[in-house]
């Protein structure tokens, strides 16, 4: 009973110092990545399309370099030395990434090489340590503690999002709260992540003498590639006139052992598995894209934590209260059975994000059909101005003065491109104004009153913005976004963040001026705010371009539950699974296996978004589709599949290992005789 107590007390121990080193691991990593692209934007002044492809080839770097961390592990130094040496890697990186956002440091050119150079480094430590990790945690545990070892990768997994959850509140804080060098302060913003994944390192190495380490085996990747390459080529040249065997590796028993080719089989079966899990991925890491975007255009504050907070408490609900109901009712719950449940989830979240999304762009603008286009008029004429347009009459009544336009009005043009000629009249004097209107396109028609008479300037709804009605160029700067509006010239519009704008700093090329009132600029809202002086004072004048959108964050709730609840039964089972299906020299590798599946559900997202060119909630309701698709495909390879144990190898081979020896010998000798038969050089008696 002693025994028993001490051992778990031990094994309590070392779980901590793995837990603890995951959590402020992760905390570093998404602590880093919550700012990252804010930081591409407003410090290195890069535009928003190289900004998300820099921050998605980083990513994606994140999730293949752990193929390159396994390889190291399991054939090399061993998973502990592995991850004590990448993660040395990994703090350079974080170190070199914060020193680059240090703007006395060099020019724009050597803060974007030190940001590159440590961004390349933090993922090689990220990725090469990822597959370790999880593994070197599973590794601590025999095959008797099946169930202590599906607890630990729970709490492992609840780690992850711990980790997540408080880095993603604090680190944009740090940046935004935290003044340094005169701005947004992205050093300290870097820098605390940094801090962390050494406390992880510390962490981690302190715990070193209670671990349990399995020595590696060798280039063992090498090894199975080269078996797998003679068994296809000893096929291919004996199976003329040799019986066929049971399995297409047992062709390489001539050279290779026979523990060596049910180890392949092994991970070979699992890695045929894992063909269908990209497309799991591909919807949950829309979280971070398309939900992200649909949030945007909501009610209130998207709360970037959501999924994170929600893994803390189903993790202990499905643990502790849920498989256990399920057990009690007699339904056997396999570690595929649970994975095949995930994608179902998954794929109702999705189901459900349709149906929000289909109430969000209710609000937005419909864009005119072919032969059309829409039409919404700004007067700043000084007095009500009246429009007739040939052909049609948009505008039957007069606009007010500073009027803001309760809609756009459709314009038909029938045919693709149209001059048209407009005349507004104010205070009984008519002027005329061309413009050429092209169809499905959306403009703003600016009236405005000069010393020569009634002028018109026509821009499209994308170049809304500020207009400047001043005599001199004005700069602003709205939130984190700057804007330089030249006199009588109208600003491109941009996404600022929802909030009350009371007192919008402001500066004209003479001088300074005062705070401008923007009020509240509300989510999914467009606005275009004419500049204007007002009692000796720069006034600003709000028209609503596309109203505000009324439907509220938690509509988002369902999907966010559905999708949560998916990620519990897939991910965390497919991480267990993933370990307690492989050979011992193999774990590693089968983790980075697991991992890669992650990368490409990545680069669907890419192919689909890029090519398929769909409304949003279509390409939410297709992703749903292919989900259930890929769900039966699953459920039928998961039905033919046997769970094996990889420690009976040891058992089944342990007494066999002279013995194999020696028939492997023979085999040798053997196939030499063969071979040499086969070229007529040679007669066996």
């Amino acid at each position: 009973m002693g025994k028993l107590r001490i051992h778990s007390y031990f094994k309590g121990l070392f779980i901590c110092f793995i837990v603890v080193n995951e959590f402020c691991e992760r905390f570093s990593y998404y602590g880093m990545k919550a700012v990252l692209t804010l930081y591409f934007l407003t410090y290195l002044h890069w535009d928003k399309d190289l900004s998300t492809a820099v921050y998605h080839a980083f990513s994606s770097l994140c999730y293949f370099t752990p193929i390159l961390g396994a390889l190291i592990a399991d054939s090399w130094l061993g998973k502990f030395k592995t991850i004590v040496y990448l993660s040395i890697v990994y703090v350079i990186g974080h170190v070199v990434k914060s020193v680059g956002a240090i703007p006395t440091v060099g020019n724009p050119d050597v803060h974007i090489a030190l940001s590159m150079v440590g961004l390349i480094l933090i993922a090689f430590g990220t990725g090469g340590i990822k597959p370790c990790v999880a593994a070197f945690g599973g590794d601590q545990f025999d095959e008797e503690n099946v169930s202590e070892r599906q607890k630990f990768f729970s709490i492992f997994y609840m780690s992850i999002n711990a980790g997540s959850l408080l880095s993603t509140v604090i680190t944009p804080i740090l940046r935004g709260d935290v003044q340094c060098f005169g701005g947004d302060c992205y050093a300290l913003a870097f820098g605390v992540p940094a801090a962390l994944m050494v406390v992880a390192l510390v962490v981690f190495i302190a715990g070193s003498s209670l671990y349990k380490r399995n020595p590696p085996q060798g280039n063992i990747l090498l090894e199975v590639c080269n078996c797998i390459g003679f068994a296809i080529k000893n096929r291919w040249q004996r199976r003329r006139y040799e019986p066929q065997r049971k399995h297409w590796l047992d062709w390489a028993e001539e050279k290779y052992s026979k523990r060596l080719i049910q180890e392949i089989k092994m991970v070979l079966r699992v890695l045929v598995l894992y063909i269908p899990l990209p497309m799991f991925w591909a919807l949950f890491d829309q979280q971070g894209s398309r939900w992200t975007l649909q949030a945007t255009r909501m009610n209130m504050a998207f709360v970037r934590m959501l999924n994170a907070l929600m893994i803390l408490l189903f993790v202990p609900i499905f643990d502790l209260i849920i498989y256990p109901l399920v057990g009690l009712c007699r339904i056997n719950i396999t570690p595929l059975r649970k994975m095949a449940a995930g994608m179902v989830f998954a794929a109702l979240a999705f189901g459900a994000a349709t149906l929000v999304e289909v109430n969000v762009v209710k609000t937005v603008v419909d864009p005119a059909p072919a032969g059309n286009c829409l039409l919404q008029v700004f007067n700043l004429a000084g007095g009500d101005v009246s429009l007739q347009i040939p052909g049609s009459n948009p505008f039957p009544e007069p606009i007010k003065y500073l009027q803001d336009p309760p809609k756009y009005e459709m314009l038909p043009l029938k045919a693709p491109s149209k001059m048209l000629k407009i005349e507004v009249t104010l205070n009984g004097a008519t002027s005329e104004c061309q413009h050429i209107f092209n169809q499905q396109n959306s403009y703003s028609l600016i009236v405005f009153s000069e010393t020569t008479g009634v002028q018109c300037k026509l821009v499209s709804a994308s170049e809304n913005g500020f207009l400047n009605t001043l005599p001199e160029a004005i700069n602003l700067t709205v939130g984190d976004v700057t804007f330089h509006v030249p006199s009588g010239d109208m600003s491109p519009n941009k996404t600022v963040e929802r909030r009350e704008y009371a007192e919008v700093s402001c500066s004209l090329e003479s001088k300074e001026c005062s705070n401008v009132n923007l009020g509240l600029l509300d989510f999914g809202g467009s606005y275009t705010v004419i500049l204007m002086e007002e009692f000796g004072k720069v006034g600003a004048r709000k028209m609503e371009d596309v109203k505000a959108n009324n439907v509220h964050i938690a509509w988002q709730i369902p999907q966010y539950v559905l999708i949560t609840t998916g990620e519990v039964m897939f991910s965390i089972t497919g991480l267990e699974f993933s370990y307690s299906q492989a050979p011992a020299n193999m774990k590693s590798v089968l983790q980075a296996g697991w991992l890669l599946t992650v990368a490409f559900g990545n680069v669907i997202v890419l192919i689909v978004a890029e090519g398929a060119g769909l409304e949003q909630w279509k390409e939410f309701l297709l992703f749903a589709g292919l989900l259930l698709g890929v769900f039966i495909i699953f459920s039928i390879m998961a039905y033919f599949y046997t769970y094996v144990d990889p420690d009976e190898l040891d058992k089944i081979y342990a007494g066999d290992a002279g013995k194999e020896e020696d028939d492997h010998d023979d085999t040798k000798k053997k196939t030499k005789d063969i071979q040499l038969n086969k070229t007529g050089k040679s007669t066996r008696l």
